[in-house]
């Protein structure tokens, strides 16, 4: 089983976004239970002293699970599309991965040495992203790679 963290700087406040993402980590724990993918689950941490991207590094860091393999999201990232992304979370389950952090920083992005740390740097393309819309393109894609991997019609490519 391979079990699914993303881990994020700020809180997501009531809003169309929220319920996005919640919506998609519902669809996601529900296909992808039987794929040996999930559950997913959603970790807010908030630097309320105003360190910067050191700080949120440090937050972000004891948020992500012991032993967890790490994929940042950073524009500088790999991309792929949906049926390559669902390879990898496919590929990551069965070569024994247990737990999947992905991170995504503040509005300055992830600390360097925070995404020297990272196994994946994984893009959505060179644009840049409000961080809060990442998390609703994120867990969109991971139903969406749940849905292709279980042969769901979602997909249309």
């Amino acid at each position: 089983m391979l079990r699914l963290h993303v881990c994020v700087v700020g809180r997501l406040r009531k809003g169309p976004e929220k319920a996005l993402v919640d919506d998609y980590l519902t669809r996601f724990d529900r296909t992808g239970r039987a794929l040996g993918l999930g559950p997913a689950q959603m970790t807010e941490v908030e630097d309320r002293k105003g360190g910067g991207m050191s700080a949120e590094a440090a937050l972000l860091s004891r948020a992500i699970p012991t032993g967890a393999r790490l994929c940042a999201l950073d524009e500088r990232g790999q991309t792929w599309s949906s049926p390559e992304f669902s390879q990898k979370l496919a590929g990551w389950r069965d070569t024994g991965t247990q737990d999947l952090a992905f991170v995504i920083g503040g509005a300055d992005g992830i600390d360097p040495s925070l995404r020297a740390e990272a196994q994946d740097l994984m893009s959505f393309g060179p644009m840049v992203w409000p961080h809060m819309l990442v998390r609703v393109m994120l867990t969109e894609q991971l139903y969406r790679a749940a849905s292709i991997l279980a042969g769901a019609p979602y997909h249309r490519a």
